[in-house]
């Protein structure tokens, strides 16, 4: 697949996961519907690589790596940021995560070694701003309360664990291990790690298995995981993680774009105003994205 194909993928699917996750909360506790999902994703990863003669067996160093990457991207960012979401109104929650981008050019200059490009630099500070203007609203009318501090901090600190998923991705790439592979047996760890933490906070593990529930988890863990996740980690290796994260500013449009259809959102000129800046932040950020340095042979 092509990169504009991957980021593509990437920001229509993970952009419609809200309704997924949106679906599942009620009966089940967030944090075991997150160990349902990547364990589920982590099997069909894992049968896929199997039936495809793919080699599992990696050394100890390796699964070290791919442990890092799995207990920081698919636990301990999802555990932290649905506790954040309880504090903070979805609004704030989606400009937080956008500094994903800033926080994958920090670490990848300081743990990879990666120059900072100015043209990603501009471009994720437009895509940020234009991301505020889109969420005025909530930003507005955030009151300066105990509650709001905690929300924000825990949702910071998701965000930089999710980025140095990002980065602990990329060393494994470099490493030579293939994208489908580590991100099966990552899944895997981020799944166990998730299930004690659920053990240790004394949550049931319950089940829906109301028609709902189920479709909504098997959405989660075939595309937002196993499909999404592919793409989003390819595109790292192959564009860096300066421009892949960028997906992260567009999610929240493409999830206001079907909450207008869902849930009768109605558009502000600030809406409309930042949609216009996070386009073009876009543009400026991903510009000859199709001329960058090919993927590994081995993703």
């Amino acid at each position: 697949m092509t990169n504009w194909l991957l980021y593509l993928a990437t920001v229509l699917i993970w952009g419609s996961s809200w309704l997924g996750i949106k679906l599942q909360l009620g009966q089940v506790a967030p944090e075991v519907s997150v160990v349902y999902r990547f364990a589920i994703a982590a099997l069909l990863m894992l049968g896929v690589a199997g039936t495809a003669g793919r080699n599992l067996r990696f050394s100890w160093r390796a699964h070290a790596g791919i442990a890092l990457q799995g207990v920081l991207l698919f636990s301990v960012n999802y555990l932290l940021f649905y506790v954040a979401t309880a504090y903070l109104p979805s609004g704030l929650a989606a400009v937080v995560f956008s500094t994903i981008v800033a926080w994958n050019i920090v670490f990848g200059a300081l743990f990879l070694g990666l120059p900072v490009r100015r043209r990603a630099v501009a471009g994720a500070a437009i895509g940020v701003a234009g991301l505020g203007l889109v969420f005025a609203r909530d930003l507005l009318t955030i009151e300066a309360s105990q509650a709001t501090l905690i929300g924000l901090a825990l949702a910071f600190a998701a965000t930089m664990v999710a980025s140095l998923g990002n980065i602990a991705a990329i060393r494994n790439q470099r490493a030579g291990v293939p994208v489908l592979e580590g991100t099966a047996i990552g899944m895997a760890y981020g799944a166990l790690f998730s299930l004690l933490v659920c053990w240790v906070r004394g949550l049931t593990f319950d089940f829906d298995p109301s028609i709902v529930y189920v479709a909504s988890l098997v959405y989660l863990a075939v595309f937002a995981s196993v499909v999404a996740f592919w793409c989003y980690l390819t595109l790292l290796g192959r564009i860096g993680p300066d421009r892949g994260a960028y997906a992260a500013v567009m999610f929240p449009v493409v999830a206001l774009a079907l909450s207008t259809a869902f849930e009768d959102f109605h558009w502000s000129w600030q809406a409309l105003a930042g949609v216009m800046l996070v386009l073009t932040g876009n543009v400026v950020a991903l510009a000859k994205v199709a001329v960058s340095a090919p993927a590994p042979k081995s993703a």
